[in-house]
């Protein structure tokens, strides 16, 4: 089943009210609930677009696939990277466990990104 996969965008994002946040960028109040508390069953492509955008994404990173057990698929399915493998730690918390010389490479690949 395909899902949305919001939590780790919002959190990396440092949106803490993900209801609010989507209803400020065009979502309707019952869309935005739907969308936050991952009950929404129909993907609307202009949803799909608007939250790219908003969130500054691409689709693969909004989705998650939970596997079937009754309808086990390949290993090398594409659907496969679509899986969840979440770290248990927040951003900060890996950022504060590297070292500074690779905090500075990250940040002018950031810097340059952004010249681009």
């Amino acid at each position: 089943m395909l899902a949305y996969n919001l939590t780790p965008i919002f959190k990396v994002r440092g949106i803490e009210n993900p209801h609010s946040f989507l209803v400020k960028n065009g979502f309707s109040s019952h869309t935005a609930h739907n969308i936050a508390t991952h009950q929404t069953r129909i993907f609307r492509l202009d949803h799909v677009e608007r939250l790219c955008k908003i969130l500054i994404c691409e689709p693969n990173d909004l989705l998650m696939w939970i596997p079937d057990k009754n309808e086990p698929i390949a290993e090398n399915h594409p659907l496969q990277k679509l899986t969840i493998k979440q770290s248990d730690l927040s951003i900060h918390e890996e950022l504060n466990m590297i070292s500074y010389k690779e905090l500075k490479e990250i940040s002018q690949k950031i810097i340059s990104a952004k010249d681009k």
